[in-house]
Formats: C-alpha cells, sequence, structure tokens
C-alpha cells in the first residue's frame, strides 16, 4: 500500500522546524519578534495617548464648558426669580434695568439650554449622564412657558393694585423652587459627572503602553546579551538604535502623561472645585434674595409647620449655608464662603471672596433691621431696607454676587491656563511614538541583517 502524501502545511512546518535548528534561522525568528514587539509598542502607545489626548480634550473645550453652563442656567433662573420678587415689590414703578435683567436672564437660561440639548449625545459621551441632560432639558424647556405665565400674570395684577398680583408671584416661586430649580440642579450634576468620567478617562495610566515597551526593551536587551555572547561583540548598531528609539519613547510617554496628568488633576483639584464652590454659594445668595423679597411679599400668609414664616426661615437657612451660623454683624469665612476662600489659592481670586464674605455680613445686619421694622408694623420702612438705595439689602446682596462673580470670572481662566498646560503634553507625542517604533522596528531588522550577512 503506498505511503500517504504529507500535505503542503505539513512539509512547511517541517522546513521552519529545520530552519529554526540553524543559527540563520533563528536569527531570522529574532529579528521578525523583534520587530513586531517594537511596532506593538509604538501602536499600543498612539492608540492610548491618543484616547488620553482626546479625552483631555473634552475636559477642557467640552464636558467642562457644560458644567459652567448648566450652573449658569441655575444661577440664571434664581437670578430671574429675584429680579421678578424684587419689581414685584416695586410695584407700578419697576425699573426698566429690573425689567430687563429678568428678561436677559431668561433669555441666557434658554441660550444654554438649547446648547446642552446639542451636546447631549456626541461621539464617547457617557450613556447614563448624556440621558439625563436630554431628561432635564425637556423638562426646563416644558416648565419655563408656565412661570414666564404665572410671573406676568402677577405682574398684571400688581400694576393694577389687585392682591391677587402676590397669589401669582407666590404659586410662581412655588413652581421655581420645587420644579425648574431642582431640574437645573439635576442638569449641573449630569455635567458633573460627565466632567468627572472624561477627567477619570484623561489621567488613567496607559498600561497597556507601558507594559508593552517595558516588553519590548526586555526582548532587545535579551538579544544584544545572546549577540555579545555568541559573537564577543559589545555593540549591535541596529540593535542599539532600536533600544535607544524604544527607551526615548518610553521615557516620552511616562514623563509626557505624568506632566499631563498632573496639570489636569491641578485643574482639577484647585479650579473645578473652586469653581464648583463659588457657583453654589452665588446660588445660596441669590435663593436667599428671593426669601428676603417674598418675606414682604407674603407678608405672613405662607407659615411653616410649627408657625413661622416660610420665607423668612429659609432665608436664615439660605444664608447659614451661604455664610456659615451667626446673626448680625461681621462674619467670619464659613458655610459655602469659607469652604471657596479655602479652595481659591490665590491673592487675586481671595480679594474677591472676602469682599463677599464682609458684604454677607453687612447683610445679615441690615436684614435685621429690616426684620425688626417690618415686626413693628413699618412695611414702608422694611421695604425701604430692602430694595432701597445703598443703606438697603439689596446693595449688600450686590456686593456678594459681584465678588463671586469676579471670583468665578478668575478661577476659570485659572482652570483653562492649568488644563491647557496639561493637555500640551500630550502633544505630538503619538505622532512621535509611531516614528521613533517604526525607526527602532527597522533598526532591529537592520542589525540582525547584518548579522546574518555574515552567513552567506
Amino acid at each position: 500500500m503506498p505511503a500517504r502524501r504529507r500535505t503542503a502545511w505539513a512539509e512547511g512546518l517541517d522546513r521552519l522546524r529545520a530552519a529554526a535548528t540553524t543559527e540563520p534561522g533563528r536569527l531570522r525568528a529574532i529579528g521578525a519578534v523583534l520587530a513586531l514587539l517594537v511596532v506593538v509598542f509604538g501602536a499600543a502607545t498612539a492608540w492610548q495617548v491618543t484616547d488620553r489626548s482626546a479625552a483631555a480634550d473634552d475636559v477642557v473645550l467640552r464636558s467642562q464648558p457644560l458644567t459652567v453652563d448648566a450652573a449658569s442656567v441655575f444661577r440664571s433662573l434664581a437670578d430671574a426669580d429675584t429680579t421678578a420678587a424684587g419689581g414685584f415689590l416695586a410695584g407700578g414703578t419697576e425699573s426698566a434695568a429690573t425689567r430687563q435683567r429678568y428678561e436677559a436672564d431668561l433669555a441666557t437660561a434658554s441660550q444654554l439650554l438649547v446648547r446642552a440639548a446639542a451636546n447631549a449625545r456626541v461621539p464617547g459621551a457617557e450613556d447614563g449622564a448624556a440621558d439625563r441632560t436630554g431628561e432635564q432639558v425637556a423638562r426646563l424647556n416644558a416648565l419655563l412657558p408656565r412661570y414666564t405665565g404665572l410671573i406676568e400674570t402677577a405682574r398684571t395684577n400688581n400694576r393694577q393694585g389687585l392682591p391677587l398680583g402676590g397669589a401669582y408671584l407666590r404659586y410662581a416661586n412655588g413652581l421655581m423652587r420645587t420644579e425648574l430649580l431642582p431640574a437645573a440642579q439635576a442638569l449641573y450634576e449630569a455635567e458633573t459627572q460627565r466632567l468627572a468620567a472624561d477627567q477619570a478617562r484623561a489621567t488613567a495610566w496607559p498600561w497597556c503602553a507601558l507594559v508593552a515597551g517595558v516588553v519590548a526593551l526586555g526582548a532587545l536587551g535579551w538579544a544584544q546579551r545572546r549577540h555579545y555572547r555568541r559573537t564577543h561583540r559589545v555593540f549591535n548598531r541596529g540593535l542599539l538604535v532600536a533600544t535607544v528609539a524604544s527607551v526615548a519613547v518610553l521615557l516620552w510617554l511616562a514623563v509626557g502623561h505624568a506632566v499631563a496628568r498632573d496639570g489636569l488633576v491641578d485643574a482639577y483639584e484647585h479650579g473645578t472645585r473652586s469653581l464648583q464652590a463659588l457657583n453654589t454659594a452665588r446660588i445660596d445668595a441669590l435663593r436667599a434674595r428671593a426669601d428676603e423679597n417674598l418675606t414682604l411679599v407674603a407678608r405672613g400668609a405662607v407659615l411653616t409647620a410649627d408657625q413661622k414664616d416660610f420665607y423668612e426661615v429659609d432665608f436664615q437657612t439660605k444664608m447659614g449655608h451661604l455664610a456659615g451660623p451667626g446673626g448680625p454683624g461681621p462674619v467670619t469665612a464659613a458655610g459655602e464662603l469659607g469652604k471657596a476662600l479655602a479652595l481659591v489659592d490665590d491673592e487675586v481670586g481671595r480679594r474677591p471672596v472676602r469682599d463677599a464674605v464682609a458684604a454677607a455680613g453687612q447683610w445679615r445686619t441690615r436684614h435685621a433691621a429690616a426684620r425688626a421694622a417690618d415686626d413693628r408694623g413699618a412695611y414702608d420702612r422694611a421695604l425701604a431696607l430692602v430694595i432701597g438705595g445703598s443703606g438697603a439689602t439689596g446693595a449688600s446682596f450686590d456686593r456678594v454676587d459681584t465678588g463671586l462673580g469676579r471670583a468665578l470670572v478668575h478661577e476659570q481662566a485659572r482652570f483653562r491656563a492649568t488644563a491647557d498646560g496639561g493637555r500640551a503634553a500630550f502633544r505630538l507625542l503619538a505622532v512621535g511614538a509611531a516614528v521613533l517604533a517604526g525607526l527602532a522596528a527597522t533598526a532591529a531588522v537592520w542589525g540582525v541583517g547584518r548579522r546574518l550577512s555574515e552567513y552567506r
């Protein structure tokens, strides 16, 4: 019976095994493996650096600005509510500036909601955060017309001297505090989560590329040691060039990523956190001001369960959150103002926060005087102390709001400068790694080829 003929695949394997037992065959295998390892190292570096760089761009150009926009939506809505209550107290003498401020707040909120909706779904966005953003934007867009309709009804009744206007204003404020502002807060939290996800992705160590680099360098070191033991030659130029190029890529990757990570973490720790504290403080001030105005609008018509004035109780709560516990007179840096002062780490940023702290103490003193006047039945005197000129609580509130606004602008600029410095470390790293890895692979093959030429 004739012997069964072997397949071409089996014969090819036999030839490979035979070649592997010779030094030229082993050298060819070593050259191929070295080139593959170096190419894998370069590809992993380019891939992971590109991913980190894109995440850093998302932090600086998309998620952090959208977080600022979400905070601005909340602030604009709270300011519109505060301004509407202040204008209502002025009665038929509501100024054009007050009306323009209210309309500007609503226009700002509407524009920012359009931007948030447009950016709710972008490539690479976290689905959960995107879903929450879209849900809250839709909710706010549905509620805003109802709120503005109630405010206009309240204004119309107020101009006609009808007491029903106060009821409409309180209803509008209730809608703002129970539905609009919670939706704006949820929008802000969704964007903050998206920022945290982008931040984590940008600062994650590229372990795959680092491990691939160590493996490639280990293989190159082993190949050169083998070369020395067999030939007693200290250097193989090709393998030496490949090693130097691989070391350059690995060092560039480690140092570049460390610098970028340090910049982005610093921007988050000293920029994002201070911005969050400043935004929270500013919103507390706005809501306290709205409560102060509504205390005079309601005139005791809305009570808590223990029969205290609802808006006065809420004012004290918001003021305590803003500036810490305490009564009239100078205040220490406590509450959200104290937190912001601790997080702002240069004098240019601290100065306006200190001014806001001082203004908050002045506000408490003036508010106490206004409440005392109102409790004595001197409503007109209380009204003057709240919405009057430079000696009114409104002037103190304006100082708090202006100081916090200046600090926010400063901290936003510092965040951008620090984050830009961090993400600049990624620049050219992916391209440089690919070029150097290609050079290393070519040099390794050339070095092994020089050794092979000795067997011809």
